[in-house]
């Protein structure tokens, strides 16, 4: 069930803040907080903060209007408030005070920085704001767990996106959002706003679509392109494995590794797992297993079918998943059961990750595997993107990478991974906060790392020096 926080401000005339909270309660509802807003001999107003299901949210609103004795004067939805004219704003680095500022900053003096940057375009990344810039770009096709809801309305995802790349990793972000689902006029307009950005940030972008575009761009481009969708999802999945395998003491080139929903995240996981030394794949879709030697219309999954680690026997995913070491669901809810991840290795580890609710319900799920996660942030070991973009933008960045290649993505894994320490890890914790302050600074350093390593840094960070 999804919760939303509301703030209701009321005037009490007669009644006790008892009878308030047991009619609040009655209806669903949790008190979080309450503030005195004004307070007379006969009445007082306040603001009680309240914690309440989608379901039960109108109930409790109606039954504190019914009470004798309380007037409500206004609910207001938290979530909606915080998004009130926008989340994100521009503001300038340098006060513009006299007309002296002004011939700095604008004409006639941005003329001889205009004249620097034509004769050396590498200029532009001192002298304008592309050097920690990032566009967050979608066409609003597949928006969270809310699917093609448009452009505009993808708009709220993308300044959080924007708000997080700030916060984490200090870099400015702009949010971007295409009125246009073909994949040619996304290509086309993407190149065309390129420059002044340092990096693309790709988001909920459909698949397949989604592959080509970010391809394209990745070639056809000079600044990094990543699909957060794709590659963030697999990078944090990789991470949260390698400290998995740690507790239940395997190694990662014997275990074997069913994947099921063989999208656009499933087909970055599968790729970093074969990148991370996984040598038995089985990756799973509607249809079933895909496997070696098979023939597929879909791309992706014909490139999959090539890979020798991937399995070559046919089944169900109820079928396969007998004897694996690691279920890994990027799907939908409700396929597997207690039974299921029974039949599978000893110290299963599973990681359920479809949103809101997972292939399998947590609750049966912790009854029979010794590691767990989920997409969620109401249990333990969320996988979250929001570990990796701001430090992997933060590293490509600052040693200005054309692109973000696979040694980069499992650099940062293992960045990720490694900020849980060997005395910290357990069953519960594999996986580090998205606030932990080390997070960041490990997984840029890292990418700068290996970039330089892999040639495609364009500058040594004085750091790296």
């Amino acid at each position: 069930m999804a919760y939303n926080s509301l703030i209701a401000r009321v005037e009490l005339t007669h009644v006790s803040f008892g009878e308030v909270a047991s009619v609040i309660g009655k209806a669903g509802g949790d008190i979080i907080s309450i503030d005195v807003i004004s307070s007379s001999g006969d009445s007082s107003v306040r603001d009680i903060t309240i914690e309440v299901g989608d379901s039960e949210e109108q109930q409790v609103v109606e039954n504190l209007k019914a009470m004798s004795g309380i007037k409500v004067i206004n609910v207001s939805d938290r979530t909606f408030l915080s998004h009130l004219g926008g989340k994100v704003s521009v503001e300038s680095k340098i006060p513009i005070k006299n007309r002296d500022d002004l011939s700095r900053v604008y004409t006639p003096g941005v003329a001889r920085v205009c004249s620097a940057i034509h004769e050396d375009e590498r200029k532009a990344y001192s002298l304008t704001i592309k050097r920690n810039t990032v566009a967050v770009i979608s066409d609003g096709s597949a928006v969270l767990g809310l699917g093609d809801i448009g452009a505009l309305a993808s708009a709220p995802v993308m300044e959080g996106k924007a708000m997080l790349f700030k916060q984490l990793g200090d870099v400015d972000a702009f949010p971007i959002c295409l009125d246009t689902q073909d994949t040619e006029e996304i290509i086309r307009t993407i190149k065309n706003i390129a420059p002044i950005f340092g990096g693309i940030n790709l988001e909920d972008i459909s698949s397949p679509r989604c592959f080509e575009i970010e391809e394209r761009l990745t070639k056809e481009l000079d600044i990094p392109v990543f699909h957060d969708d794709q590659h963030g999802t697999a990078v944090v999945v990789i991470a949260g494995l390698l400290n998995a395998l740690k507790v239940v003491g395997k190694n990662i080139e014997d275990i074997r590794v069913v994947v099921n929903g063989i999208g656009a995240a499933g087909v970055a996981i599968c790729k970093m797992l074969l990148s991370a030394g996984v040598k038995r794949l089985v990756p799973v879709d509607f249809e079933g297993a895909i496997i070696h030697g098979g023939e597929y219309s879909y791309p992706m999954w014909q490139w999959l079918a090539e890979q020798e680690q991937v399995e070559s026997q046919p089944g169900t995913l109820k079928e396969v998943i007998q004897d694996a070491d690691v279920f890994i669901g990027v799907s939908r809810a409700g396929l597997l059961n207690g039974e299921d991840v029974e039949k599978m290795a000893a110290d299963p580890i599973v990681f359920a990750m479809a949103n809101p609710n997972p292939e399998i319900a947590p609750e049966e799920a912790l009854k029979h595997v010794r590691v767990f996660a989920t997409g969620r942030s109401d249990y333990p070991n969320q996988i979250n993107n929001v570990l990796v973009f701001p430090g992997i933008y933060r590293g490509a960045l600052d040693c200005r990478a054309s692109l973000i290649n696979e040694p980069m993505k499992l650099a940062a894994a293992r960045a990720i991974a490694s900020v849980v320490t060997d005395k910290e890890l357990n069953e519960q914790y594999i996986i580090p906060s998205i606030f932990n302050e080390h997070v960041v600074e490990k997984v840029r350093d890292a990418v700068i790392e290996t970039a330089i390593l892999t040639g495609v840094a364009r500058r040594i960070p004085p750091d790296f020096r």
